[in-house]
């Protein structure tokens, strides 16, 4: 709609600027064959007739004026030559060229304006005083007028391209804030995903290793069973409740980045999880004060992700988680599982090998690489490879920084 209301306008504006040029060359029209027929007694086939329909082709080729600047102007001035009546085209003519700013295309039709009025006192041969300066006064008259003319149309010249400059920063700076805000949508869906991935991943896979569990082992007792589904029926809460924390802090508090769970206070309560889980899991921390926040969150994730891979891709393997750091340092994760020695140590309802084998789990493509991006966002570094003896070791450092005052 708004582009059908802008060319409509654009019509009516050049529509009501040939209006206005007629309205200039009409009177001049009138006033000459009043004074041809008070001088001479009557006006002419050609003031009547030819007059008149020549300005009307100026006219009408001035609608072209914008697809041939500088054919049509030149034809109009020269034609005004022949025509009192065209000499509003033929101004407009000279302003058309000049809002184009250009003095080689500008100069060449001021001059058959100019030249042109000149001649067309040789068509209309009225009675003039003595003496040469009543041409002179018509050929100033005539300068001065193509001076307004060429004037305004570098008055207008220069407010278009001026308008021009404005809409086409406008809409670059449209384009920028459109792009902006296709990558602050792409972060933030990325974010979401990472979210979610982390406060599920790992107790759907805790859940599925307990399942698994129940449906491998057929000779558990029934107080060993009874632990496994509560684990399951628990560990399904949490994860519900763990969704609606990071669907509380997308929908209602942009500000909140991770969930009340991230934290390197509760670390030791995820390794607990995963070992009643039925992981077998060890844990071992030689941390001197506390880390900041940022990393602190960042070790809480290390070992998660960690945890969850073991639980979903390493079944029945030994997990040794290990943290370690002080002040001024770094803060070390490490997180490395390793087959079993079949040596069924009891450590749980369904830990070591006999978990059984491992229940299938889709591949969300989050994990390490939104780890990776966690890890390089805290400022440190992540490294994950498989070990020799058939297992996995998943490391990052992160920097603790010393802060002044701090004990």
């Amino acid at each position: 709609m708004n582009t059908n209301f802008a060319a409509h306008a654009v019509r009516w504006r050049q529509v009501w600027t040939l209006v206005a040029a007629a309205a200039v060359g009409v009177p001049v029209w009138l006033g000459t064959g009043v004074l041809m027929h008070a001088q001479q007694g009557e006006t002419g086939l050609w003031f009547r007739v030819g007059d008149p329909l020549t300005a009307l082709c100026c006219l009408v080729a001035l609608r072209w004026r914008r697809r041939f600047p500088r054919a049509v102007p030149t034809v109009v001035a020269l034609a005004a030559s022949a025509s009192t009546a065209a000499l509003g085209a033929a101004l407009l003519a000279v302003a058309s060229v000049a809002t184009r700013r250009r003095t080689a295309e500008t100069v060449p039709v001021v001059l058959a304006f100019v030249v042109g009025a000149q001649a067309s006192v040789a068509l209309y041969p009225l009675g003039t005083p003595e003496g040469g300066w009543w041409l002179t006064v018509g050929l100033v008259t005539h300068v001065l007028a193509a001076g307004v003319a060429v004037a305004t149309g570098v008055a207008v010249g220069a407010r278009r391209s001026e308008t021009r400059s404005l809409r086409e920063r406008a809409e670059s700076v449209e384009r920028e804030q459109r792009a902006r805000a296709a990558e602050a949508e792409a972060r933030e869906r990325n974010r979401i995903a990472r979210e979610m991935h982390d406060v599920l991943a790992h107790r759907i896979s805790l859940i599925a290793v307990q399942a698994g569990v129940l449906d491998h082992r057929t000779d558990l007792p029934v107080e060993d069973s009874r632990v496994l589904i509560r684990g399951i029926v628990d560990g399904s809460r949490q994860a519900l409740e763990e969704l609606r924390d990071v669907l509380g802090a997308v929908r209602a508090d942009p500000e909140r980045r991770e969930v009340r769970q991230a934290s390197f206070e509760g670390v030791g309560e995820l390794v607990a999880g995963a070992r009643s889980a039925g992981l077998d899991v060890t844990f071992g921390s030689s941390v001197s004060g506390t880390p900041p926040e940022d990393a602190g969150r960042t070790c809480y994730r290390v070992v998660q992700e960690g945890l969850t891979n073991a639980a979903k891709h390493a079944p029945g393997a030994r997990i040794d988680v290990t943290v370690e750091g002080e002040a001024g340092g770094t803060l070390s994760v490490r997180v490395h599982n390793s087959p079993a020695d079949g040596a069924g140590r009891d450590a749980g309802p369904g830990a070591g090998q006999g978990v059984g084998p491992a229940v299938p789990a889709p591949e969300s493509g989050f994990g390490l690489r939104g780890l990776a991006e966690r890890v390089s966002l805290a400022g440190g570094r992540l490294d994950h490879h498989a070990t020799p003896t058939g297992g996995h070791l998943l490391t990052a450092r992160l920097p603790w920084p010393h802060r002044p005052g701090a004990g």
